[in-house]
């Protein structure tokens, strides 16, 4: 049995400033389907470890004169795609680039284990179908782009319809057609599949692991009758002490937590199966990893880097979007419980880990807040 690892984690303070370090028991435990217990792999405890020693080695100035080239592009020296428009660095920028370098650095570090897969044709078959089929193709603009459910991948399909010529422009109100005039690389034959990951530009989309579940919940959960029926129904029967007749759409927070310890990381529904599953970023190298945090700037240096036309720009927000704020996601964390949480966090650790997201702050002091 392994040990029970005690492993520092970068936390934010209350004003959001400077990187602090706890010390942080992590679960050893993780419930599968079937309700039994799972141990986690020593892998994941390697990248809290990997990942937290370089936050602990920035801090302390260890990496101040270790510079190698980012996949991520200094945003001071980005080419604007709209005319005349320069700037310089701001500083909330060069925060940005301590977290672009400590993300690609955990990423070389774990990505370059023996044991992790090292292409596509490492992984298993079901993880293989699951990648192959979230990377879209443009063969015309030579790139590939991982899609993320709740990470703005609706309007990523908007630009890649308009680039292919299926759509007149992003900001077309239409329902967005998940399938049709898209390519996708699963579609292809393993020689192409190969030519293109080697050859073609790769970019995906993060998000803090515990925002997108929040979001995926309050999307699935409070609007959409189909996922209603098809999972909250079962969430509730399964989970509520004493289910009522319900119809899906009153599934709390902690019921749908519940659910997703108890589901399988591989089998789970894309919306909320975690980033690493979806986009294998060992198996796969990627050119570039944007974050919905600074969307719009990332968004529009691929466009400019893939040379699509200067018109097309990434599409502003719907203003009928409710967006999952700060306090919002305070709110939903601070009225869960503690321990929840924690044992759902192994599940997701690879996320937070691989793209330097902090683990949720839950203490008491934080909470009152």
């Amino acid at each position: 049995m392994f040990p029970r690892p005690l492993a520092p984690v970068a936390v934010r303070g209350a004003e959001m400033g400077a990187i602090s370090v706890r010390r942080a028991v992590v679960p050893t435990r993780m419930r599968g389907s079937s309700g039994t217990m799972l141990l986690p792999s020593m892998l994941m405890f390697g990248v809290i470890v990997a990942s937290s020693g370089l936050l602990l080695m920035i801090e302390r100035g260890i990496l101040a004169e270790v510079k190698p080239p980012p996949l991520h592009p200094p945003h001071g020296d980005l080419a604007w795609r709209s005319s005349g428009d320069t700037r310089v660095a701001a500083p909330e920028d060069m925060d940005y680039q301590v977290l672009q370098d400590v993300r690609n650095r955990t990423i070389r570090t774990m990505c370059g284990q023996k044991n992790m897969p090292h292409s596509i044709w490492e992984l298993s078959a079901g993880q293989r179908r699951t990648v192959l089929k979230h990377i879209l193709v443009s063969d015309k603009y030579r790139f590939l782009y991982c899609y993320v459910p709740k990470v703005a991948c609706s309007n990523w399909k908007r630009i890649l319809k308009v680039l292919d010529g299926a759509l007149e422009n992003v900001n077309v109100k239409l329902k967005m057609d998940h399938k049709n005039d898209l390519v996708f690389l699963g579609d292809m034959k393993p020689d192409e599949i190969s030519y293109r990951l080697k050859h073609y530009y790769k970019f995906i989309f993060v998000r803090d692991p515990m925002e997108r579940l929040l979001s995926a919940y309050r999307n699935k959960f409070g609007e959409i009758k189909e996922y209603q029926l098809k999972y909250g129904v079962e969430i509730v029967k399964k989970y509520r002490k004493s289910p009522r007749k319900s119809t899906g759409d009153d599934v709390t927070f902690s019921e749908f937590l519940l659910y997703l310890l108890d589901e399988e990381a591989e089998r789970m529904n894309e919306h909320w199966m975690p980033i690493y599953n979806l986009c294998q970023p060992c198996a796969v190298r990627y050119d570039f990893i944007g974050s919905y945090e600074k969307l719009n700037v990332d968004a529009n240096y691929i466009l400019e880097h893939v040379q699509a036309p200067s018109f097309i720009r990434f599409p502003e927000r719907q203003s009928w979007y409710k967006p999952v704020t700060r306090e919002t996601l305070h709110y939903y964390l601070c009225n869960t419980q503690r321990g929840l949480i924690k044992e759902l966090l192994p599940k997701y650790i690879l996320d937070f880990s691989l793209f330097a997201y902090p683990l949720p702050n839950v203490t008491s002091e934080f909470c009152r807040q």
